[in-house]
């Protein structure tokens, strides 16, 4: 039977008003909406007497906050179980070091593309010359350097854990933080032993997918309150920094989002054309994953979305996704280590008067292709941004300037990376001739996922999330 006859049937027998309220796309619209208008009564309502936050403006910005909190802990989790798992997977696959390589060289070329772009918009637009008055420069709050990089990698401990305490007065408080390169790299290196030890390790590896689908299912509950989280984090980005700044710094937004469009909807369906295959079906195929993955603003928790439509929807094997997609919301970021520092690079050299030569803008190159990790698929840019501003010898309190607006661009970055992430094991597939063309092509007929009949299982968290009733199956009209 072929992949295409596995697509659901059934019929959404909701009416069309709760179709819309259900649908997810909608629900974060709301939210933008609603953000936005709170943003402005709480910033309208100012400081209370004694020149603190109002109570809407401290609620909004808990409710923001907590989110992004419960987005970081189940961060290392995730990361440490997908990587495993997708590094023993490839016990499955033929020829893994060619698809392996395959792989590396299609990211490289893809962020090279994007980064031209980047640097090709930030010169004919001139955003920094362009930027309005109003706007701060700051010491960035994290730093990235090669030899920070570098010194990254090495763990200090299982899954670079780190705990620090303060004194406030007569308290003391503890946090516990992660590097994630550090997490990274044990991860790795616990996969690629479990892969040598053989047999031995199936007990282990079996454990390690178990975890991951709990992680997975946990994820998307904290993922289905996300039009909550989008309503806290922009109505705080509006009170914090008015539309004042935000207007300042138009020309720079723009270029961006420019930038990004062009990656998405101009080079993507290239690739994908010239590859033989049809970009309907490629948006079609990826647009849950790029819809979440620009709410959540995270690419390690659009994973199992990621790679869910890219193996039911793009018909990508699922030994081959499950090592590519998790590799690449580490590593693939065209949006965040691309795009965004090649722009906000010559945005930062073009406001303090500094004239770029040749060299550093191969640097930006260098840097984008080459320095794509240090993002580690967590939310924000500023370590990738810190890293190409210290290797240009630019001032790093540039950051400051672009704070106001990051949140924003953190969610079109986002979606252009979870795009590349399905795009080029896609790409791969097709070149190494392993790649589902029934079910590439199969009709969508508005579901979020080809409906995976021959599995004996309930739907997992990502279809849930994503639009697909646990109990029924009944599918909902993807956005």
């Amino acid at each position: 039977m072929s992949s295409s006859t596995a697509i659901a049937k059934k019929k959404d027998e909701r009416g069309p008003v709760r179709r819309v309220l259900t649908n997810f796309g909608f629900q974060i619209l709301v939210a933008l909406v609603l953000g936005i208008a709170l943003g402005l009564w709480a910033r309208a309502i100012g400081p209370d007497a004694e020149g603190n936050d109002n109570g809407l403006t401290a609620t909004l910005g808990v409710i923001g906050s907590s989110y992004v909190t419960l987005l970081k802990a189940a961060v290392v989790p995730l990361v440490f179980a997908a990587i495993v798992a997708s590094i023993s997977n490839l016990r499955r696959v033929r020829n893994a070091a060619r698809l392996a390589g395959q792989t590396l060289i299609w990211f490289a070329i893809t962020a090279f593309i994007a980064v031209s772009i980047g640097i090709v918009l930030g010169l004919v637009i001139k955003p920094g010359a362009r930027a309005g008055e109003g706007l701060e420069a700051g010491e960035p709050s994290h730093v990235g350097t090669w030899w920070n990089f570098l010194i990254g990698l090495i763990p200090q401990n299982f899954l670079g854990l780190q705990v620090s305490s303060s004194l406030d007065g007569d308290a003391v408080s503890s946090a516990v933080s992660f590097n994630i390169l550090q997490v990274i790299v044990v991860s790795a290196a616990i996969g690629i032993a479990a892969l040598k030890a053989g047999r031995k390790a199936e007990p282990f590896l079996a454990f390690v997918e178990s975890f991951l689908k709990v992680i997975q299912r946990v994820l998307w509950w904290i993922i289905r309150i996300a039009p909550i989280g989008t309503l806290g984090l922009i109505a705080s980005a509006v009170v914090n920094y008015g539309w004042e700044k935000l207007a300042s710094l138009a020309w720079f937004a723009g270029a961006v989002y420019i930038g990004l469009g062009i990656v998405l909807f101009v080079v993507y369906p290239i690739l994908v054309k010239t590859h033989g295959l049809s970009i309907k079906q490629y948006f079609s195929g990826v647009w849950p994953a790029v819809q979440l993955g620009f709410v959540s603003r995270s690419s390690i928790g659009t994973l199992p979305v990621t790679e869910r439509v890219t193996e039911r929807n793009l018909g990508v094997p699922r030994a081959y996704a499950s090592f590519a997609v998790p590799f690449g919301s580490t590593t693939k970021m065209d949006g965040c280590a691309a795009i965004y520092p090649a722009i906000a690079a010559i945005f930062v050299a073009q406001f303090f008067g500094v004239t770029l030569s040749p060299i550093q803008y191969i640097l930006i190159v260098v840097v984008s292709v080459f320095g794509s990790a240090a993002t580690a698929g967590t939310t924000g840019a500023t370590v990738m941004l810190t890293l190409t501003l210290s290797t240009l010898g630019l001032p790093l309190e540039g950051v400051g300037l672009l704070l106001a607006i990051d949140p924003i661009l953190d969610m079109g970055r986002t979606a252009i990376n979870v795009a590349g992430q399905a795009l080029v094991p896609t790409i791969v597939a097709k070149r190494e001739g392993i790649l589902d063309l029934d079910l590439y092509n199969a009709p969508r007929e508005g579901l979020p996922f080809a409906d995976d009949s021959d599995e004996d299982e309930t739907v997992d968290a990502a279809a849930e999330a994503s639009g697909v009733a646990d109990a029924d199956r009944v599918p909902v009209a993807a956005s």
